[in-house]
Parts: structure tokens; sequence; C-alpha cells
């Protein structure tokens, strides 16, 4: 068969397919090996993605699929495209839903491109870094309060599973999309499709749709796609950044399943495991994708981040290497989902750097202080009150165990997300509502009113 009939461009470096185990295709090229990160295809299937992830002797790369490699045989002929994977690249993606290839999800024609990128960029050198220094405001009490974002930064959603982190992120979405009047970016890491689909239409019915990209590496597919994805959603970003000349929000829905897939890439290798059985390689992986999710003098890319715990076990190599990377962290409590607490974020373990004096103001500071300070002593206090009764405690102790109780069910707040479960408004409040209410309640201003009157409302002003 001649070059042209089967679609083989001349100059291509080819090869034969040597073998297949699961994900992981080794091709055999006799007349040189293509480089690092190169995009393999093949010409009987052009859906076939794959990428050169080792040299394994002079005639031999090992690759990982990014697409299913069902119907491969061995000696299927495999040609080297000589460059890695690309994606388009306009403002024509604002509004489209992708995959880690930039290939549409959304079943509309594929999207126009100025320029392709590849997926494999450097992190901006630190020179041109540019730590802003300003809180994001998020609209949710709890967040603002006591673990406040920065823009620019990267924050993390931690919790186990069922606790609330992607309606978490769906509120951060609807609060923040306007105010930040930039551009978000969704990137769906092992999302189950039913979720995709939900998230895609409840971004329409609440008009956001037009400033946000999505991009999804599903649960269904080759783990090579979602060990990618990541990186197609950061070039995007990278792309808005820098050359459209706009902020950036990016949300990352699940960063654990990007180590997972990692982890069952490494295994396919063959590399011997680490602790847990995560690969040899979690540290550096993860810290290529991070490092990449950095402010210019010009323009941001914020990043918040769900974070799976797998068994609520905060020491998993996973969740402990992500939280170095991170300028905030919320926790999200079982403990407290369980008590109807929502959002179930837990006061004593979320923490951001941003929670600074010189950042936030002498009075923010102070607050947070005194509200974490009343909730770690009510902490102390619940096995007492178990045991023997609140009123065993003294008058002193009493008082903090209902301011505290006050506080936690101020803390809640309904959502826009979830209206449609509770029948109850979603409520934005800004931070100065949030710390004026945080101080009256610690003044004991409603230490006579019903603990229910605090639950589930925006502003103190709602109980007057």
């Amino acid at each position: 068969m001649s070059g042209n009939a089967s679609g083989i461009r001349g100059g291509e470096r080819r090869g034969t397919l040597d073998g297949v185990r699961g994900s992981v295709v080794d091709v055999r090229f006799p007349n040189g090996l293509p480089e690092l990160y190169n995009r393999l295809r093949v010409p009987d299937d052009p859906s076939v993605a794959l990428e050169v992830i080792e040299h394994v002797d002079k005639t031999l790369v090992r690759t990982i699929a990014l697409t299913g490699v069902r119907g491969l045989t061995r000696g299927t002929p495999i040609v080297d495209t000589g460059a890695p994977i690309q994606v388009p690249l306009s403002r024509e993606l604002l509004g489209r839903v992708l995959n880690v290839l930039g290939d549409p999800l959304d079943e509309k024609d594929p999207p126009h491109a100025d320029e392709r990128r590849s997926i494999h960029q450097h992190a901006i050198p630190l020179s041109k870094h540019s730590p802003t220094g300003e809180v994001m405001e998020t609209g949710i009490k709890a967040v603002d309060l006591l673990s406040p974002l920065e823009r620019g930064g990267k924050a993390g959603l931690f919790g186990g599973a069922g606790v609330g982190k992607t309606v978490l992120i769906m509120e951060f979405i609807h609060n923040m999309i306007e105010a930040q009047e930039g551009v978000s970016l969704f990137c769906g890491i092992g999302e189950r499709n039913r979720e995709a689909e939900e998230f895609y239409r409840e971004l329409t019915e609440i008009d956001v749709i037009g400033d946000t990209v999505l991009v999804f590496g599903q649960m269904d597919e080759a783990p090579g796609a979602r060990f990618r994805v990541g990186h197609t959603a950061l070039t995007i970003a990278e792309y808005f950044r820098d050359t459209e000349h706009r902020d950036v929000l990016l949300l990352m829905d699940n960063i654990f399943r990007f180590a997972q897939a990692g982890m069952e890439v490494s295994g396919l290798l063959g590399r011997l495991p680490s602790r847990l059985g995560y690969q040899p390689t979690l540290g550096s992986e993860l810290a290529a994708l991070q490092e990449r999710i950095a402010s210019t003098r010009s323009h941001a890319i914020t990043s918040i981040q769900a974070v799976y715990v797998p068994a609520d076990d905060f020491t998993d190599p996973a969740v402990a290497e992500t939280f170095s990377h991170l300028s905030a962290s919320v926790v999200l409590s079982r403990d407290r989902a369980g008590q109807g607490l929502y959002p179930a974020i837990d006061p004593l373990q979320s923490t951001s750097k941003m929670l600074n004096p010189a950042i936030v103001g002498d009075e923010h500071y102070r607050l947070a202080r005194e509200v974490r300070e009343t909730l770690a002593r009510y902490d102390d206090l619940k096995d007492i009150i178990a045991m023997l009764g609140q009123e065993e405690l003294s008058r002193d102790d009493q008082k903090v165990v209902n301011r505290a109780r006050r506080l936690e069910r101020f803390l809640t707040q309904p959502f826009y997300s979830t209206e449609r479960f509770t029948g109850e408004s979603g409520k934005l409040v800004p931070r100065d509502k949030t710390l004026e209410g945080c101080r009256r309640i610690l003044d004991d201003e409603f230490a006579d009113t019903s603990e229910g009157r605090l639950y589930m409302i925006g502003d103190i002003e709602e109980v007057a």
C-alpha cells in the first residue's frame, strides 16, 4: 500500500506495534526513536492516540494510550507525528466541552484554532511570578472567615466521599465567575459520565457556560487520559492568561484521581511501587502539574482543587503531597456533615497563609482567632457534656458552649447549587457582613436567641 493510500505523510518515522499491556503499548522503530512525549498515531484507526513515555532500547519505545486500544494487534503500523499532543487554542473554546486531545465532547463542530500548543509546557520562571497578596472573596462565610483564598493562589478542598466537595466547587463557580470577570475553566479528572452531563446542564441553567471551558478525562477512559487531562486544562488556562490577558479561575475535580491514574500507568510500566502502592514518581508528577499554576505581573490563574481523602486518612501520600503546594486548605468534615452543618467545613483544620493581619486586616485576623478558640474550647468540652451534661459546666464554659453552637450554625449557608434539592434560596454573603455577624455572636448579642434561627441564613440581619 502506498504512503498516500495509508494516510502516512512522507518523512514521518514509521514503526510497528510490538505488544499491548492494558493501556501501555510497545512500538518498535527500526530506523531511530521518536522523542519522549511525541504523539504516535495509527493510520488504520485515527481515533487512537499514543504518547511516548520511555525509550526501552535502541529500537523500542513504550507508550501510554490516551484512548481505547481495542482492536490493535501486533504488527499494526504506527507513525510518529514528530510533535507532542497539541490542543487547539482560541476564544472559541469558551462554552465548549473538550477531551484530553482538545476534541469536542458536546457534539458541535471542532473549535477554530488560532494556534496549537503542546500540553507539556514549562512553568514560568520564578522571575516572572507575581504573588498578588490579594484576597479573593467567595461569598461563602466559613471560607472567607477562616480560610480566605488568594488571587493567583492554589486552594484545596479536602474530604472523603460524600462530604460535599463537588457541591462546594459548583458554588465557587456560581459566586466567583462574575466577580472575577475572567474565564472559568473546569477540569474533570475521573469524573463520572453522569456527573459531567449534570455539571454542563447546571452551568447552562445558571447562564455561566459562556465564560467557561470544560475539559474532561472521564472515569471510563484510559488511565492515560485521566493522567494527562490536567496538562490539557493548564495549557488552555495559560493561553487565556498570557495571550488573551484574562484572569482564570481553574477548578479541578479531583486531583486525587490524577495521582491514582499515575499509579495505574506506573504499574503498567512495570515500575516498583512506593508507599501504599503509589508510583515512585508521585512527587515530581504532582509538582510538574502544580508549578504551572502561577500569576504573572498582569494576570493570574487561581486554582481550587478538590482532593478526595481515601478512608478520611489525611496521611495518605497523595493527600500529604498535595498539601505542600497549596496556599489555602479547606478541610471538609464527615462529623459536621452528619450533623447537617453545611458546608461541612472543619474550622479547626482549615488554614490559609492569607489569614495574616498584614493582608486581611487586624479585625478579621482577631475575629478568626476568637472564633477558632471558641470552637476549639467547645470541642474540648464535648466529652464532659456527653458524660455529665452541660449544666455541670462552669458559668464561663456554658457561655463558651452557647457562643460556639451559635457560631457553628451561623457559619452554615444555603447554596445556589442546591436550591432544587433543598427548596431554600442560595445566599452570597460579603466578607464584612460575615465578620459583623461573628463579632455580634462573640459579644453575646444573640445569647437569648434560639440556635435554630441562626441556622442556614445569610446575613446576621436576617435574625433581627
